[in-house]
């Protein structure tokens, strides 16, 4: 090959990695900042399916890019701390979901940051609007506050004599005060009370529920960092109280609740290596919609409900994608 064919291919390379050829300037690949809004095991299945999508595009750990994970290990009060950790180390993409996009946000307004989860991210000041993000926030939108209709209704169709309804989210959290609001006009419809249980730290959980002691029939529970840290205490005082509970997601179910029904965070992982992918090609994180989810599970714990003494009805299994045995 001539030598000026060599140095136009080479150049067409550079030109279809423009992340790829930054970091090599820089004499480093290309860094990927995970700022993690629980504990490694309890996201591992979302880091795997999204670090799998990553090699699918070409990007490998070790080899075309850098991953630096940070974990707050059940610690909110450490999200600035680790945000502004990876900042120092100048990656050249932060991931994060929940409570964590706020203050990576607060640590950076140049460095790209993508939600692989966002539960109201017009709401809650991070972007503009789905179809234009602006600013240097991107990712993919829970909208989990839409679904909370079609909670409750399953819940009506397992509890036909339900009535009155318990309502506990960390009253610190702005997406779920959008949930709690959410949840009052399909209650009303149904002819269904609704009993707020506000906390704001994991010391609130014992007397938030016990207050509801002969009050409610059932616990609906907005889920966030706070509320899924203290997931297993929620669901062991429910099955105490002979209250089912409703959930977003299957780790909740996984752990003695009964019912969930929400986006499959796995896919929703996997689909923000995507926008990963943009950016460190050269795409500005203001110029990637905001997408929703796609995949919805209906996660029932038989278990659970047969030591509710609950019979769950065939139409409602038949909805199911997995069963709990």
């Amino acid at each position: 090959m001539r030598r000026r064919e060599f140095l136009g291919a080479l150049g067409g390379v550079v030109a279809a990695w423009p992340g790829v050829a930054h970091a090599q300037q820089a004499g480093k690949l290309p860094t990927i900042g995970i700022l993690g809004a629980t504990t490694a095991a309890a996201q591992a299945a979302w880091t795997a399916a999204f670090v799998q999508r990553l090699q699918e595009l070409g990007w490998t750990d070790g080899r075309t890019v850098s991953i630096e994970y940070r974990w707050i290990e059940g610690r909110t009060e450490r999200y600035g701390e680790l945000a502004s950790e990876l900042v120092r180390l100048k990656v050249d993409v932060i991931v994060t979901s929940g409570g964590a996009v706020d203050a990576a946000k607060r640590a950076t307004s140049t460095i790209p940051i993508v939600f692989t989860v966002a539960g109201d991210p017009i709401g809650s000041g991070f972007i503009a609007s789905l179809a234009r993000p602006g600013g240097n926030i991107t990712g993919l939108s829970l909208q989990q506050v839409d679904l909370a209709a079609k909670r409750l209704e399953l819940l009506r169709e397992v509890i036909p004599s339900l009535r009155t309804l318990a309502v506990l989210f960390n009253g610190g959290y702005s997406s779920s005060l959008s949930e709690v609001r959410e949840v009052a006009a399909p209650a009303q419809r149904l002819g269904i009370g609704v009993v707020p249980l506000e906390i704001r730290r994991s010391e609130d959980v014992v007397s938030a529920i016990d207050a509801t002691r002969g009050r409610v029939e059932a616990l609906y529970v907005v889920s966030e960092p706070l509320v899924s840290a203290n997931r297993m205490r929620i669901n062991t005082m429910a099955l105490g109280l002979q209250m089912p509970t409703m959930h977003a997601f299957r780790e909740y179910v996984e752990t003695g609740g009964l019912m969930s029904y929400g986006p499959n965070l796995t896919d929703m992982w996997r689909r923000s290596a995507d926008y990963v992918d943009k950016i460190l090609r050269g795409t500005n994180a203001s110029e990637i919609p905001v997408q929703q989810p796609t995949k919805f599970d209906l996660i029932i714990n038989l278990t659970a409900a047969k030591a509710l003494g609950l019979t769950v009805p065939p139409t409602v299994l038949a909805q199911a994608n997995e069963v709990i045995e």
